[in-house]
């Protein structure tokens, strides 16, 4: 009876892949926790992201290679066995060319942050998404290639084919490369970031969301997206408000009655402005006599808040402080008016 089962080539074939599943995932489990205990006494996540993304790809690896020891256990024609290789090696070489993205893109990001360690954090950021968009189309295109190597396609030839239809696809496509190259200089340059509010013109205003490949998102004061191609903006003139720091100025202009005393309506106001908590001592808030309007004396508050988030808020607040504060204090706020004169003939 076991002789019968040893024989069977699909029982003996079975057997062998059972076993060497087990075999390696004994030693997967091993050697992952041995290198567990290492990496967690590093002070990078290098390791452990890698591990992490590494697994999964690794075990089934591993399965494949399995599954090709076993089936040479069964008896099938060297045409059907060449095929099964092919297959089998190809989804290898897939998943090794996807453990080698990992490795490599790790290591991309955190030598490439030390690169550029002086500039912004966003702009680290907004130029590492660019550079892992472009990097993952290059590894693609070489696992495809080594495939096609594999399968016996000549590659040469090929190649000599891709450059003109690329030599043609860049002509087509100049738009969307002249994109991609303004997307790259503008990070480069440090002009715009991630979350930086911009202005470019009076319909498109808001909060950077994202610099890709081909364009940058904007996320306007009304919560909806604007798509601008990278080209485009990088030829306005744009105003950047988080630049060169997050500190925004405020101008808070108001208006009282002839006949009011100037210097208690500035101590007044001065006083109510720098009791507002985000206001900023450095530079310190202060209070201009503008002009002698036709029918008030207007004065300007001038201060700083920390961040431009800031800026609604404490102009409601600073607004509503002035105004209490001038009533309570019984200087009077006058309104636009018109005398008229009428003369009798």
């Amino acid at each position: 009876m076991l002789e019968s089962y040893i024989t069977n080539d699909y029982i003996r074939a079975i057997v062998i892949l059972v076993g060497l599943l087990i075999i390696f995932r004994i030693i997967v489990s091993v050697l992952k926790r041995i290198i567990l205990k290492i990496v967690n006494k590093t002070k990078t996540d290098i390791d452990n992201v890698i591990i992490k993304k590494s697994s999964l790809p690794i075990t089934l690896i591993l399965l494949f290679i399995s599954v090709q020891i076993a089936m040479n256990e069964l008896t099938l024609s060297q045409e059907i066995q060449d095929l099964i290789s092919k297959v089998m090696n190809s989804f290898i070489i897939i998943l090794i060319g996807y453990v080698t993205y990992v490795v490599l893109n790790v290591f991309f990001i955190e030598v490439w942050k030390s690169v550029v360690k002086r500039a912004n954090r966003k702009t680290i950021e907004s130029l590492t998404n660019l550079m892992q968009g472009i990097f993952e189309i290059i590894i693609v295109i070489l696992v495809i290639l080594y495939v096609l190597y594999y399968w016996g396609v000549q590659i040469t030839p090929l190649l000599a084919g891709l450059g003109i239809v690329g030599l043609a696809v860049a002509l087509a496509l100049q738009p969307t490369l002249n994109n991609i190259f303004s997307g790259i200089a503008m990070i480069l340059d440090d002009s715009v970031r991630v979350g930086d509010l911009v202005y470019i013109d009076a319909n498109t205003k808001g909060k950077i969301l994202k610099i890709g490949l081909r364009s940058t998102k904007i996320n306007t004061f009304d919560n909806e997206v604007i798509i601008v191609p990278n080209s485009k903006l990088a030829d306005s003139m744009i105003q950047n408000v988080a630049l060169p720091e997050p500190k925004s100025r405020v101008v808070i202009p108001f208006s009282v009655a002839y006949g009011s005393n100037i210097n208690k309506v500035k101590e007044i106001v001065l006083k109510e402005i720098k009791s507002i908590t985000k206001v900023c001592s450095d530079p310190e808030p202060f209070v201009r006599f503008i002009e002698m309007g036709t029918s008030s004396l207007n004065f300007k508050a001038y201060f700083y808040v920390e961040s431009y988030d800031d800026r609604f808020p404490t102009i409601d607040e600073a607004n509503t402080k002035i105004y209490n504060a001038l009533r309570k204090n019984k200087i009077e706020i006058p309104f636009p008016q018109m005398d008229v004169h009428l003369k009798k003939e």
